[in-house]
């Protein structure tokens, strides 16, 4: 049987073939555990790893009625959304004991990597100003949620959200100032 791509597999599974979804995430699988590892990289977290990040975020996907990705670009797009909110969880579990004692601030730098539990509230922090973000530009939000949360460089980034290479450059800047200015109001 010829291998499908993504795009054919993705296809195959809104047509109901319940099996294309697995057959797809096995080819998207090592891109992200790349993006968690880079994600997760500095994290001290014994419980949340990367193949923990990316089973969840799978079964986060797989059990979304609402998740229907049309192609890798896209199914990449919807795995970051799916990490953001998985980090954010996490954060607000270990937030609950830990209320930022001694944590650095969240940088939205182009190499950064979380160490959820040091930063937990300033993860939910970042995620009740993506909130106000959403409200404003949704699209400034998912180049965030592709560049933060899954570590995608820019050019996977447009590539994922269907969109050019110098409007993801322009939404990460504009992103970026917005956030600031919003994390530093609290």
């Amino acid at each position: 049987m010829p291998s499908l791509s993504v795009t054919q597999l993705l296809a195959a599974h809104r047509a109901g073939d319940d099996d294309a979804l697995d057959r797809a995430f096995a080819q998207v699988y090592d891109d992200l555990r790349r993006a968690a590892s880079a994600q997760l990289r500095r994290s001290s977290s014994a419980t949340l790893n990367t193949t923990s990040l990316v089973n969840e975020a799978y079964l986060r996907l797989t059990d979304s009625k609402q998740a229907s990705p049309n192609d890798r670009a896209h199914f990449l797009a919807i795995a970051a959304r799916a990490m953001r909110y998985i980090i954010i969880d996490y954060a607000r579990e270990r937030g609950a004991a830990k209320r930022g004692a001694g944590a650095d601030h969240v940088r939205l730098d182009d190499d950064v990597a979380v160490a959820i539990e040091d930063q937990a509230q300033q993860l939910l922090s970042l995620d009740t100003a993506l909130q106000e973000l959403a409200k404003l530009d949704a699209r400034l939000v998912s180049v965030v949620e592709c560049r933060f949360f899954t570590g995608l460089s820019e050019p996977e980034t447009a590539d994922a959200l269907g969109t050019s290479l110098s409007t993801v450059q322009r939404d990460w800047k504009r992103a970026k100032a917005w956030l600031r200015e919003k994390m530093t109001e609290r």
